[in-house]
């Protein structure tokens, strides 16, 4: 498979055609693993890089999930190319920063892609459209078990499995879930429920992860630590957790209604004006107008088959994937112009909303 038929390709997190919910857009679950006796790739010469690179891309493509996909270096990777992995949360920045003996094998569907030589050797994730946390950790577990067969993990019977950094020892699992939670964030709720997570052991990040913002009110909570708890505890407890917000969400989004109906929905209206007439749209505004189309979808407001083309929207407005669209690179400001191009196009055959039909029955 090569780079540009797998961008050609839709994503998991662009399909939510097979998602039963509309609060939790993606669940993800993450584990890192490294090679018993190998020095870390932050410490490793480029010669050690190089030669745990090849040992890990051996093993990963001949994993039966993994045959026939990406398999490729990063140095082999553009600039554009590597920033549209990274907007479909297929690597992470950090690795589209390295410059040499890192690579990345990514399934077909794209629900699977193993990073090697990020942080540690391995960072094997996988990615489902919704809340399906037991069916991602069986699909992550299945193939982190198929390539222990192959290679030998650094492992501790006291701490777990070994990682660069030590908040990741133990399961070495970071389990999350990517919410789109505007009704929180219009009624300035979410600062409490950041707090109220991080007290629980969680952590709340933006759209793409440490360091980032949450444009369109889009959210990613994990469990903040691995040591001292089993895979299936902390997948237990995180659920727990996201049902309470997911809970958290639908009451504001009822308040909402219940305090001035009106106003809500003339900022659903108004985003539906300008995504049809506009001509200069930022990346953030886009993801904010197109989250306010989402929870207009959620209440009703346009009908439930316009939630795939409004979720495609959100990745296919990211930069990276709007310049491959264009087959060039474009100045921000050249991108905001055809950024709105596109939305104008997209929004000129949109339902009109119907604010007449129920808005008391936001879907979870």
């Amino acid at each position: 498979m090569t780079i540009e038929s797998l961008i050609e390709t839709p994503s998991e997190l662009t399909d939510s055609s097979n998602s039963k919910t509309a609060i939790v857009l993606m669940t993800r679950i993450r584990l890192a693993r490294n090679l018993a006796g190998t020095v870390f790739p932050g410490w490793a010469k480029p010669s050690q890089r190089e030669a745990s690179l090849a040992i890990c891309r051996a093993a990963v493509a001949a994993t039966g999930p993994m045959k026939r996909g990406l398999d490729v270096s990063v140095s082999e990777l553009t600039e554009l190319e590597k920033q549209i992995l990274v907007e479909r949360h297929l690597i992470s920045r950090e690795l589209s920063g390295t410059k040499a003996g890192a690579g990345v094998v990514i399934s077909r569907d794209q629900a699977l892609s193993v990073m090697i030589n990020e942080e540690d050797h391995l960072r094997i994730q996988v990615l489902r459209a919704g809340f399906q946390l037991k069916k991602a950790w069986n699909a992550v577990n299945d193939l982190d078990s198929a390539l222990e067969d192959q290679l030998d993990y650094a492992f501790s019977p006291t701490l777990g499995y070994v990682t660069a950094c030590p908040t990741n020892l133990g399961t070495a699992m970071r389990a999350s879930a990517m919410l789109h939670l505007p009704a929180l964030v219009i009624a300035s709720q979410m600062e409490k429920v950041v707090r109220a997570v991080n007290q629980l052991g969680m952590v709340v990040r933006g759209l793409f992860g440490e360091g980032s913002d949450a444009s369109g009110s889009i959210f990613q909570i994990s469990n903040q630590t691995t040591l001292g708890e089993s895979e299936e505890e902390i997948i237990k407890r995180l659920g727990s957790v996201l049902n309470s917000i997911i809970e958290h969400e639908l009451n504001a989004r009822e308040k909402l209604i219940e305090a001035d109906a009106g106003k809500l929905f003339d900022k659903i209206g108004r985003a539906y004006g300008i995504l049809q007439n506009s001509h200069l749209l930022s990346s953030g505004e886009a993801m904010n107008l197109l989250s306010l189309i989402r929870l207009g979808i959620d209440l009703g407001t346009y009908p439930e088959a316009s939630r795939p083309v409004v979720d495609r929207l959100f990745i296919e407005a990211q930069p990276g994937h709007l310049q491959h669209a264009q087959k060039g690179e474009f100045e921000p400001g050249q991108r905001d112009l055809l950024r709105a191009t596109r939305l104008r196009t997209e929004f000129a055959g949109f339902a009109r909303p119907n604010f007449s039909a129920s808005a008391t029955n936001g879907k979870n």
